[in-house]
């Protein structure tokens, strides 16, 4: 199949929302926009607004004030990328709110490869949640908690983001010199805009289900499945600063990023923090 067969074109905006609406009958609201600042902060204030009723699912073709993880801008173009927020009641206690970061990743990543096919095993996630194709990133994901009105016993909301590039791949990796890749590079079948999100959707929501009954600890293999940096050397980089260098050993049960050192496995939290791998 070509890369240009595999290139997906947006819908109009009402037309995705009532397709996405049909497919995903477990959401309560299903919306996708022309343009809108950010859909996580959208839906992050509706739920601090105390609105009831999720899940819920905001898309849009544009962002204008978009951002990934520590508050870096995500650079987009109506069409070229595809970009949605789903929002969730959780009750976990806070201690297990981290772990929700690599959980959506893994779910994400598994998400897209069953969409792709057979032939998807270059779909790949690096820690805590960057959705890869080999060592390019082509999704990234962010996940942002707010506890709900109504006192300790309400619960939070969760809101997981993701932007997938659906193409300028070239353009992107020359713009901020590194490699990017996007879904017309991804050997598999052809799929539709709905399809990822339904598919992304539908997993986020059946892995929030389960880390509410069984822990991280139940995802920790489904990690090691999709895990892009198993037995790599590693730098752990904090604003630019080495912390510690080290070879990548997966996930704890908390969901926190493992490092081999002489000193032995150091467990990383969750946060502004980036993994480089050693040249």
């Amino acid at each position: 199949m070509s890369a240009q067969a595999r290139t997906i074109d947006l819908p109009a905006p009402d037309d995705l929302a009532r397709e996405l609406a049909t497919r995903l009958p477990a959401f309560q609201d299903v919306s996708w926009t022309g343009s809108t600042g950010s859909t996580n902060a959208d839906l992050l204030a509706r739920a601090r607004a105390g609105a009831g009723g999720k899940p819920w699912l905001l898309g849009t073709h544009l962002q204008e004030t978009g951002r990934g993880r520590a508050g870096r801008p995500w650079q987009n173009r109506s069409g070229a990328n595809l970009m949605f927020s789903c929002a969730f009641d959780v009750h976990l206690p806070a201690a297990q709110l981290p772990a929700l970061s690599p959980l959506a990743g893994v779910a994400a990543c598994e998400a897209l490869r069953a969409v792709a096919g057979p032939e998807s095993a270059g779909l790949c996630m690096k820690w805590p949640n960057d959705v890869q194709w080999h060592d390019a990133k082509l999704a990234g994901v962010l996940v942002e908690t707010t506890r709900n009105p109504g006192g300790p016993d309400a619960g939070y909301t969760v809101v997981i983001g993701m932007g997938v590039n659906l193409r300028d791949a070239e353009r992107l990796s020359a713009e901020l010199g590194r490699d990017v890749a996007d879904w017309s590079q991804v050997q598999g079948r052809a799929a539709s805009a709905a399809d990822l999100v339904c598919a992304s959707a539908t997993a986020w929501h059946e892995a929030v289900r389960e880390l509410q009954r069984a822990g991280f600890g139940a995802f920790r293999q489904r990690f090691g499945q999709v895990d892009a940096l198993a037995g790599r050397k590693v730098n752990v980089l904090d604003k630019g600063a080495i912390l510690l260098s080290g070879t990548a050993c997966g996930v704890d049960d908390h969901g926190r990023l493992l490092v081999q050192t002489p000193e032995g496995a150091q467990p990383i939290l969750v946060g502004e923090i980036s993994i480089r791998r050693q040249a």
